[in-house]
């Protein structure tokens, strides 16, 4: 793990206008993501104790709720309960350095910097299971359109002229 950086929190006035966002688009895109990276490589086990769970995920920083749940087959969407089976709250920078793996969520547990609230033995289970997959990094690059057209059709990515470099946008200066 690398140093993380100092703890940042969001502004209180960037906080007081995504908490104006609806709640069910943006749960609707984090199940996408989830999805995506690695409802597939969860253990059956895992997939087992999940089936009927209400989850939440809580950036406190920039007071945004995700609620969702597995429904045996992948995560879904759902609305805010009042109590969810297991809710993992921290602000926003911490949860991108969970994402890149730049910190350790015990260290942000101690530190109370995240906090588990609910069953905490499915949050140990989903802890563990998510610590023993082989995830990529969250690196933008991994996303950026070549990186993904280069993933899932190599054959057209090899196709695409090179990128510029940057000194040779700025006519060799660095």
């Amino acid at each position: 793990m690398m140093a993380s950086p100092a703890p940042f929190t969001l502004p209180t006035p960037v906080g007081a206008v995504l908490a104006r966002l609806p709640a069910y688009p943006g749960s609707v895109l984090l199940v996408t993501a989830i999805n995506f990276a690695l409802a597939r490589q969860l253990p059956q086990d895992v997939k087992d104790l999940l089936q009927g769970k209400h989850l939440a995920i809580r950036v406190r920083d920039a007071r945004l709720a995700f609620d969702f749940s597995w429904n045996g087959q992948r995560f879904v969407p759902s609305s805010a309960q009042a109590e969810p089976d297991l809710t993992i709250s921290a602000n926003a920078q911490d949860f991108m350095l969970l994402a890149q793996r730049r910190q350790d969520p015990d260290t942000l547990f101690f530190n109370r910097r995240l906090v588990m609230e609910g069953d905490t033995e499915l949050g140990l289970v989903v802890k563990n299971a998510l610590d023993a997959l082989e995830l990529p990094v969250l690196d933008p690059s991994h996303w950026s359109p070549r990186a993904v057209l280069a993933r899932r059709a190599p054959h057209l990515a090899r196709q695409l002229p090179p990128l510029p470099t940057f000194s040779s946008l700025f006519g060799g200066r660095p």
